[in-house]
């Protein structure tokens, strides 16, 4: 979902007659938009980019549960609980294909959660925000999963076999997530004054947040065009944010909110808006571990993992039995 302050373990883009013939084959096949699949052959360096990449999404659609899923019991009618509910499940299952593609490229699914839990892998800032109304929950699913959308739309002819094809399902399912957040903040700034003001202030919180989601501005990027040469990238990061703001600000304003952002104003020429630049110093603090939950939602994660130790062992338990079984018979 969130393909944020991803760096490439490649080194600058190199020129194909700085290639071997088994690199210089394999960039081909890539510039001609052929599929590269678990068997294949593939640099070392692209691997790992992938990994890191996949294995981050991947960490991102799971903790973005968490800011959700705390507002299950709370929604304010039964058919918003449902909804949420199928929305959270949703998420639960971005993750698994994304591990399960992550784990093509020779990881497992334990040594992606170690990396998650010892900080060495991240996931996206904006759920490091909290959650503390439920217009947060409209924001979120407008704002958070209309980024998402953004950043993976693209992903879905990304050249990875099997990030491509989990891609495809999963944008599907975020578009609902879109609307559904979208209605919610429908549905408030059109009821009281009070939900309105609700419905502003959670706009206020998390415009800049999701701006962040995009990663740091392109002249910061500095390994993106590695990325994009693979086709693991591929849009530049201010390109995807300016398209969301372009996208965003109509909404805003048909909801009769408004964007906190006092620089905002269309642009003839560009044929898009101008606007402010997030707190990029805000963007690293919180991806260091310094945000308003990082500890609470890293802390739950591996609660969760240590809780479910026992279903793990005793899956693997009857998994080896049947085996055993299976062998006997034979």
């Amino acid at each position: 979902m969130y393909a944020q302050m991803v760096k490439s373990t490649g080194q600058a883009v190199r020129d194909k007659s700085e290639m071997n013939p088994q690199e210089r084959a394999f960039q081909e096949r890539i510039d001609a938009g052929e599929k590269i699949e678990p068997k294949d052959w593939m640099p070392e360096a692209y691997r790992k980019n992938l990994i890191r990449q996949i294995g981050q999404h991947a960490h991102s659609e799971i903790v973005g549960q968490l800011p959700e899923g705390n507002w299950i019991t709370r929604a304010p009618t039964l058919e918003r609980k449902a909804i949420l509910l199928a929305k959270v499940q949703d998420e639960a299952g971005h993750g698994l294909y994304l591990y399960c593609a992550a784990e093509t490229l020779g990881i497992s699914r334990d040594e992606l959660f170690e990396q998650l839990h010892s900080g060495k892998m991240k996931y996206s800032s904006i759920f490091n925000y909290p959650t503390l109304t439920w217009a947060d929950m409209g924001a979120v699913g407008w704002l958070v999963d209309g980024a998402a959308i953004m950043n993976q739309v693209p992903l879905q002819r990304t050249s990875f076999g099997p990030y491509s094809r989990a891609m495809i399902r999963i944008c599907k399912e975020e578009s609902f997530h879109q609307r559904q957040g979208f209605d919610i903040m429908m549905k408030m700034a059109n009821g009281t004054e009070a939900q309105k003001r609700m419905a502003q202030d959670a706009l206020n919180r998390f415009w800049f947040p999701a701006l962040m989601m995009f990663g740091p501005s392109d002249k910061d990027s500095v390994h993106s065009a590695q990325s994009m040469a693979w086709k693991i990238k591929m849009n530049t990061n201010d390109e995807l944010r300016q398209k969301f703001v372009d996208q965003t600000v109509p909404q805003a304003e048909y909801l009769g909110l408004t964007v906190p952002d006092e620089n905002l104003v269309w642009n003839e020429e560009k044929g898009g808006y101008d606007f402010s630049e997030p707190d990029w110093n805000e963007f690293f603090d919180v991806i260091s571990g310094n945000g308003p939950c990082n500890t609470e939602r890293l802390e739950t994660r591996k609660n969760a993992w240590e809780d479910g130790a026992w279903v793990r062992e005793a899956m693997q338990a009857h998994a080896e039995k049947r085996a055993a079984r299976a062998k006997a018979a034979a």
